[in-house]
């Protein structure tokens, strides 16, 4: 699978494959025409209220991870959908974050990559 992860303000290139942006939130002063998007999947987006929680904070970051990772555990379906497109083609997350080592990108990159982790007991519902 070729999954590329690339910021929203860098260029769009025909070597990105299919783009999509995974942000629940359009990046500011990114044209749509700049953008060069083929979708745009709000839903696997983290909920408003972890992505302010997590307020970019690296030291938060693992805790991020465990609760994205639950929550994208409710759409199998588009994981699903994203992991055929990059079985296919070169498959690119687009995202607005400044830290490209803690986002949400990063995080759906692997579990697209590996699939989604087994709960440990301490998460079971």
């Amino acid at each position: 699978m070729d999954i590329r992860l690339k910021r929203a303000y860098d260029p769009a290139e025909d070597a990105d494959g299919y783009r999509v942006l995974i942000d629940r939130l359009w990046p500011r002063g990114v044209s749509r025409d700049r953008a060069r998007l083929d979708g745009w999947e709000k839903e696997l987006a983290p909920t408003t209220e972890l992505r302010q929680w997590f307020g970019h904070e690296p030291s938060r970051f693992e805790e991020f991870r465990r609760r994205y990772i639950d929550q994208l555990r409710e759409h199998p379906s588009l994981l699903t959908a994203l992991r055929r497109r990059a079985r296919d083609g070169t498959l690119t997350l687009v995202f607005a974050a400044h830290d490209t080592e803690h986002n949400d990108a990063v995080v759906l990159a692997e579990v697209l990559r590996r699939g989604l982790p087994q709960r440990t007991t301490r998460e079971q519902p």
